[in-house]
């Protein structure tokens, strides 16, 4: 009870407040339709299935790929059919990255195709069952983060619940339906940043400094991504599942728009967090010398700026080169030379992703120490008056 009543209480009845409305706003973005929700067959059924057997005879391995189908013996765990025996096929195409082969033992996420009259019509094992894990994983985020921060860690929860919905239910779905990818990440980006930068930092001067610097930095890496990947001329293609998806029946999308918007958005979070770095530091420094003036405190930010900027923009780096590193292993084995490994439109995106990101980065550093030091001072610099020689004589 302690915990409860201590640890985890709000700073200021305006921190309970805004907590409140980004709960009902994520209920409401849990509730809101994405209209693509008819596209699912009505009669599908998701439920889990262990298999018993299965049965490779016409699994065919050429090298370490895979082609031919699995057939598999399923016991349904979970569902209305929970307990069934059921008998499902898994066509095996010779793609690595998206064939999913089955054991005896393994859990399934199955989809099965009910008849009109409720009796299973087709039973498809579609996957590994990951659910379970992911949210293993979830559980013992949230936690080490409540254990850890308190009633930050708590509004920390609510912000990642909050940008996770955005995405999906605002974000993916305007961009599906034709809106200006730039414009929707755009504004986005600037829902969620008021989310978790008011939610983590408060509502305050704070959270308003690290708002508008944030802002600032986004807008920076939006004008830059505009220009050089026309500059650098950089398709849309190169991002995943991109070809699928025109082929799908969205040849409309832009995917030039849509990468530049990803290329912000990925952005984002770090620039958000150095903003909030700065900002705190400036108010602590604020707090501590009320009188300084508006020129020490904007040099007190700079100087908190530059120390961190260093490490987040290495960050970014690690962060994007990540994915890629079979991409560069492949490259480097088969002896390609650097300058033809960097003009590749695979790299030359990264490489985009990375310095842009970087250079929104940098700017928000010192754009929002000029912020904080019109929103933060609250002083001037005061007259000093000089102290007698002798502290035990007055002044004569």
């Amino acid at each position: 009870m302690d915990f409860v009543t201590h640890y985890l209480r709000p700073e200021s009845r305006a921190d309970w407040i805004c907590c409140l409305g980004f709960v009902l706003l994520s209920a409401v973005l849990y509730l809101l339709p994405t209209g693509f929700e008819d596209q699912v067959d009505s009669r599908g059924v998701r439920c889990r299935g262990e298999v018993l057997s299965v049965d490779n005879s016409e699994v065919i391995k050429t090298g370490m790929v895979s082609q031919g189908t699995q057939e598999l013996e399923l016991e349904l765990l979970d569902g209305a059919k929970k307990g069934h025996i059921v008998e499902a096929s898994n066509h095996l195409m010779g793609q690595m990255d998206r064939d999913e082969i089955f054991a005896p033992g393994d859990v399934a996420l199955v989809v099965l195709t009910l008849s009109p009259d409720g009796s299973i019509q087709y039973v498809n094992a579609q996957a590994q069952y990951r659910i379970g894990g992911e949210m293993v994983l979830l559980g013992g985020f949230a936690v080490l983060l409540l254990l850890f921060a308190g009633w930050t860690g708590a509004k920390a929860l609510l912000s990642f619940a909050f940008a996770a919905l955005g995405i999906w239910k605002i974000l993916v779905p305007a961009m599906l339906k034709g809106a200006d990818p730039v414009l929707v990440s755009l504004a986005v980006v600037v829902g969620l940043a008021a989310a978790i930068i008011f939610l983590v930092a408060g509502v305050n001067r704070r959270g308003l400094t690290a708002f508008t610097g944030c802002i600032l930095g986004v807008g920076i890496s939006c004008l830059l991504g505009l220009y050089f990947v026309e500059s650098l001329h950089i398709h849309g293609a190169v991002l995943p599942f991109s070809e699928t998806l025109l082929y799908s029946g969205f040849a409309h999308l832009d995917l030039e728009r849509v990468f530049i918007g990803a290329v912000f958005l990925a952005a984002s979070g770090a620039v958000m967090d150095l903003a909030v770095d700065v900002a705190a530091s400036m108010e602590e420094v604020a707090a501590k010398k009320p009188d300084i003036s508006r020129t020490e405190l904007i040099r007190s930010g700079l100087h908190v700026g530059r120390a961190v900027v260093g490490t987040m923009t290495t960050t970014l780096l690690l962060a994007y080169s990540g994915g890629y590193v079979t991409l560069f292993m492949a490259f480097m084995a088969q002896g390609i030379p650097m300058v033809n490994f960097f003009n590749l439109v695979y790299v030359a995106a990264e490489v985009l992703k990375t310095l842009v990101g970087s250079l929104g980065l940098v700017a928000v550093g010192p754009l929002t120490a000029v912020a904080g030091g019109f929103i933060l001072a609250r002083g001037g610099s005061p007259a000093r008056t000089a102290a007698p020689a002798n502290p035990g004589q007055a002044p004569g």
